[in-house]
């Protein structure tokens, strides 16, 4: 009986302790469950993730524009911190981390993409990679792109691939997106440039291939082969119903970035001399959009320019126009019938003045001229100008009479210089251009000089520093590019661009 008892415990124990692993597993099921937030999903929709990639990488974008690309470019003038306009460069971190930051969710948008089979998603997000990773590489150099923003997949110190094997690569990858774009399944969700029109991404997607094969040039074989292949299948720009732009909102965040500034800082860059001279010439109307007048008179406006270099060079210019910044004491740019400033990405203009270099390059067998008048027409229309206080009365009579008409490529040059105004680094990238293909010299830019008192020896930097942070915390990959660069991080150092 004693062991018959000792059997039947025994058993008890057995089935108590089954019944407590029961309820602890079921009790921790439970609580999982309690615990998961809907509201906070591990996986995030693209729907999601768009806005904000689109947002962040044109606001880096807008930022490098006003600190970097118009002051370089001789737009603008810094009257703070002169450093930019006299070659005095650092390593612009801000550049490198806005524009990496915002591929992450780039990334996510395209990996969830492909996972719901939504090709038109998956096309845009290509396209945005696109400009993002271009960018950067017109910036630096050679720079992390093939093992880039894979730290989910413990890549924490990416290699760096070469600017040529890049170019290549993303010129790939926009004729397949825009094959995606034109006929894919899908949509596109969370779109704050265009609203999920696929068509318009697929234009973009095209237009900015033309653009990559300018910036490029001769360093590509068959460039203009491929440019003209492009302008043939007709899916571009067409009009400023097209342009790349953000439209930025009157509140946070989809605000304009500059509108956040203090009034010291925005002041710290005002209207250059050098565009001032050439567009007071030609009685531009896009001064009073550029500026603001110094008499605050838009019917009678009077404008100064600050020179380009050290301080004592000249600093004194007229603040940037009413849509980049709101001054109470000064008109706004309601008042003027005009919005806040959009974050411009790629406008209708560009394209025109690029199918003008192209047909005098004789890529394609266009009419020169028909291109360059279109290219600056569009740029008026789309800043909304005034021709009457400057003594024209439409675009015609500008054209005619102005000084303006074609006559030479360094007019497409000029004209397209000054249209790139806020166009991130544009400015910068095509002076670049420019000056490579005058013999690394101002001297074949007419419109342009060396900035006063530079410390370059009248020398144009041919690319950003990489960040300190790449030398501390990716360093093998880092020296690697920098003995590519013959052995510096130095903003003289040859790239393939401008080899």
């Amino acid at each position: 009986m004693k062991n018959l008892k000792n059997i039947i415990d025994m058993k008890l124990e057995k089935i108590i302790l089954i019944l407590i692993g029961v309820f602890i597993f079921s009790s921790c099921q439970e609580f999982e469950e309690f615990n998961e937030n809907p509201n906070e999903p591990t996986e995030v929709a693209p729907s999601v993730l768009m806005p904000s990639a689109i947002r962040q990488s044109v606001n880096a974008s807008v930022n490098a524009s006003f600190l970097l690309g118009n002051n370089v470019g001789q737009l603008t003038s810094k009257t703070l911190r002169t450093e930019v306009d006299t070659y005095n460069w650092n390593s612009f971190p801000f550049v490198w981390e806005g524009l990496y930051g915002s591929l992450t969710d780039v990334k996510g948008i395209e990996t969830g993409a492909i996972e719901a089979g939504n090709e038109l998603q998956e096309g845009a997000a290509i396209v945005l990679r696109s400009w993002i990773f271009a960018n950067l590489t017109n910036a630096y150099g050679d720079i992390p792109y093939s093992e880039a923003i894979k730290g989910d997949e413990n890549n924490l110190t990416p290699s760096y691939d070469s600017q040529e094997e890049i170019y290549a690569d993303i010129l790939s990858e926009l004729d397949r997106a825009s094959t995606l774009l034109a006929g894919g399944k899908g949509s596109i969700e969370g779109d704050i440039l265009y609203r999920g029109d696929a068509s318009k991404w697929q234009k973009f997607a095209n237009s900015l291939r033309l653009r990559l094969l300018m910036t490029a040039s001769d360093k590509i074989s068959n460039a203009g082969n491929q440019f003209s292949n492009i302008v043939a299948a007709g899916d571009i720009f067409s009009s400023n119903e097209d342009n790349a732009i953000l439209d930025y909102l009157s509140t946070f965040p989809n605000e304009f970035p500059l509108i956040r500034l203090k009034t010291g800082d925005f002041d710290a860059v005002a209207l250059s001399a050098t565009s001032l001279s050439i567009m007071d010439n030609y009685g531009d109307p896009r001064l009073s959009r550029y500026a603001r007048p110094d008499n605050d008179n838009y019917n009678n406006p009077e404008f100064s320019g600050a020179v380009n270099g050290a301080g004592s060079c000249g600093k004194s210019g007229s603040r940037l126009g009413a849509a980049y910044f709101n001054d109470p004491a000064q008109t706004l740019a309601s008042e003027l019938n005009i919005g806040s400033a959009d974050g411009i990405i790629m406008t209708y203009a560009e394209v025109e003045f690029l199918l003008a270099e192209a047909a005098a390059k004789g890529w394609i067998g266009d009419d020169i001229e028909t291109h360059y008048q279109a290219g600056i027409e569009a740029s008026m229309d789309y800043y909304q100008v005034n021709y009457a206080p400057y003594g024209y009365t439409d675009f015609n009579d500008y054209y005619n009479n102005s000084g303006v008409a074609y006559n030479a490529i360094t007019d497409i040059w000029e004209q397209k210089w000054l249209a790139l105004f806020f166009t991130g680094l544009e400015p910068f990238f095509e002076v670049r251009r420019w000056y490579d293909e005058s013999g690394m010299s101002f001297d074949g830019i007419p419109f342009l000089s060396a900035p006063c008192d530079n410390l370059n020896n009248d020398n144009l930097p041919m690319r950003f520093r990489y960040p300190g942070q790449e030398q501390s915390l990716n360093a093998a990959n880092y020296n690697d590019a920098v003995d590519k660069l013959g052995g510096s991080n130095d903003i003289n150092a040859s790239i393939w661009l401008v080899e």
